[in-house]
């Protein structure tokens, strides 16, 4: 269907998938057929490894809702990004994938303030709300890089490869990432059916 409209998948498309085990093994699978993903529902390292092992296009980890749920629980307040919860793990993420040569592509997602977005300047991509762009074009504040490629080589990381067994006991370890995947899944689901039920109207079914 994108080939008829002149669109080549190969560089236009990547399919959405949350990053479960299962969503991860899917995507080995979808790759390897020159289907390209993008990996979400992204909170922890073990995701992020797992992610890059099987040769995902693109991550999307998540720093807003990996605030808000420090916040909730701690109630520190995360202003302009310095020590934010979300920007250390994003940061960590990108430095692990630089350090140890993968491919897939970092975007970090979910801003909350302006603040997240520059301690993330140099990251691979990054996807900003239009009400964030507009902070940002009219700050006079200087942007500087923090992070780069060679930053990232000197980092002290041990590599590790992550097997479904270690999967499961880092996520199950890791109490943030593990509510967080949960609770985006399940509004996945509402918004699934939500969508069946449009489609199922328009079909006349």
């Amino acid at each position: 269907m994108y080939k008829d409209l002149g669109v080549d998948p190969s560089k236009k498309v990547l399919i959405k998938i949350a990053s479960t085990w299962e969503g991860i093994q899917a995507a080995k699978v979808l790759e390897a057929e020159g289907i390209h993903v993008n990996m979400t529902l992204l909170f922890s390292m073990c995701q992020a490894i797992a992610c890059a092992e099987v040769g995902a296009t693109l991550i999307s980890p998540f720093v807003g809702r990996i605030m808000d749920w420090y916040t909730a629980k701690t109630g520190t307040k995360y202003i302009d990004g310095k020590d934010d919860p979300g920007v250390e793990s994003v940061t960590k993420i990108y430095n692990y994938y630089k350090k140890f040569g993968y491919k897939t592509i970092v975007m970090g997602a979910s801003f909350r303030n302006k603040g997240q977005i520059i301690e993330l300047a140099g990251c691979d991509k990054l996807t900003i709300a239009p009400k964030l762009l507009k902070a940002l074009k009219e700050s006079k504040e200087p942007v500087a890089e923090k992070l780069n490629d060679e930053a990232a080589s000197k980092m002290e990381f041990e590599k590790i490869s992550i097997d479904e067994k270690k999967f499961r006991y880092m996520l199950n370890e890791d109490a943030m990432g593990t509510e967080k995947l949960a609770e985006g899944i399940r509004k996945f689901g509402v918004a699934a059916q939500s969508l069946e039920a449009i489609l199922k109207e328009k079909l006349g079914l």
